[in-house]
């Protein structure tokens, strides 16, 4: 037995897809074919059944955690006798590059929205709160896009706090992927949302990953439920590149693209070079900063072949 798996049998519940979905209950399946289009990413085939045996039985648990905090705030302030502001349920969503952060918080997004204890249900990717471009080249970073230290902490720190404090419209900032960069003056407003999902490389980071100043607040110090997106680095090495040849054929090409000189590459050049960024950039923020921090999420979601769930580890 690995050194993992072991980690794994003492922290969490493990499920094996069939054994998961059964937990779904009598949840209905509120999404169409036509829906589902709309939230896969550019290199996945979520199918409905993907939905059905993974995501509704997650819906599920999520809108049972959600209620019972409620539950437990309505308990508090009665006793107080105070009208609190309201404060969203913040749900964190983790994992490497290429393996599907984004499209799992579209989908849990649509699907917790349908609840009707929760109908406002907003989602924000930390992409927005990187550097900008200018100041990443300043200190001289751009080969750490995505570590950690790429981010603006104080701005993203602030947002969550003003959001979790439950002010009336907090902004953040809008990141394009064309431009590989920020978007100048343009923001997400969130306002006051039943549930947040935040989704990013680094959200389950805690003090001890940071060599100094471990007294700062961190994202997860104000996360009620959180998810790792995970799958074995061979697959999402594979994956990166898959999605960077389809990328060349789309987003590449347009003219405003940082990434326009790849739109030309034959499909080996395109091939080695995403490789490079792979295995010089992506692996490791993986293997040193993503990757270590996956025992501490709530909930694993584990991908296989053709981003299929195989299993979910449910804390215990």
């Amino acid at each position: 037995m690995t050194q993992n798996n072991q980690i794994h049998n003492a922290l969490y519940l493990p499920f094996e897809r069939q054994q998961w979905a059964k937990l779904r209950e009598s949840v209905p399946l509120t999404l169409s074919e036509h829906d589902l289009a709309d939230l896969r990413g550019i290199n996945e085939s979520v199918s409905l059944s993907e939905v059905t045996d993974i995501y509704l039985p997650l819906s599920r648990l999520l809108n049972l955690n959600v209620g019972a905090k409620q539950q437990r705030g309505l308990a508090l302030n009665k006793f107080l006798g105070r009208v609190p502001p309201k404060k969203p349920y913040v749900i964190s969503i983790a994992g490497s590059v290429a393996v599907g952060k984004s499209t799992t918080a579209r989908i849990l997004q649509a699907l917790l929205t349908h609840w009707p204890e929760h109908p406002k249900v907003d989602l924000i990717t930390t992409d927005g709160f990187l550097h900008p471009l200018a100041e990443l080249k300043r200190r001289g970073l751009m080969q750490r896009k995505g570590f950690p230290e790429s981010y603006d902490m104080k701005a993203l720190m602030e947002f969550i706090s003003a959001v979790k404090a439950g002010e009336p419209a907090v902004s953040a900032p809008l990141y394009s992927h064309v431009t590989y960069d920020r978007i100048p003056d343009q923001y997400q407003w969130i306002r006051q949302p039943d549930i947040l999902i935040i989704e990013g490389l680094n959200v389950l980071q805690t003090g001890k990953d940071s060599a100094v100043d471990t007294r700062r607040p961190f994202v997860s110090d104000f996360v009620d439920f959180s998810i790792y997106v995970d799958a074995d680095e061979k697959l999402l090495k594979t994956w990166y590149i898959e999605r960077f040849l389809k990328f060349r054929k789309g987003a590449f090409s347009e003219q405003s693209s940082y990434f326009h000189h790849y739109s030309h590459l034959s499909d080996e050049d395109a091939t080695g070079i995403a490789s490079k960024i792979w295995d010089t950039i992506n692996g490791p923020n993986l293997t040193l900063n993503i990757q270590p921090t996956r025992e501490r999420a709530h909930l694993i979601l584990q991908k296989g072949k053709s981003h299929l769930m195989d299993k979910v580890l449910l804390r215990k």
